[in-house]
């Protein structure tokens, strides 16, 4: 059975996914991601846009394997 503190964690990290995964894709099709107030262009920085592109594509597959483990107990909690 699914605690609940585990049921909500791992419904709001899913819920959290397609807002990640609109950021990557509009990074890609536009050329500019957000950084606090400001943005990174691809154009103007491309290495800084790349790390900055990098580091939402691992924060979006982390935040998918919590929210699976959570959801699913796939036991990966435990084993760390």
């Amino acid at each position: 059975m699914i605690a609940g503190e585990d049921l909500l964690v791992g419904t709001i990290g899913a819920a959290l996914l397609p807002l990640i995964a609109w950021r990557v894709r509009r990074g890609l099709k536009e050329g500019r991601l957000p950084l606090y107030r400001t943005y990174v262009d691809r154009d103007e920085s491309g290495s800084k846009f790349g790390l900055l592109l990098a580091l939402h594509a691992l924060s979006f597959v982390l935040v998918a394997i919590v929210a699976a483990d959570l959801l699913f107990q796939f036991g990966l909690k435990e084993a760390l």
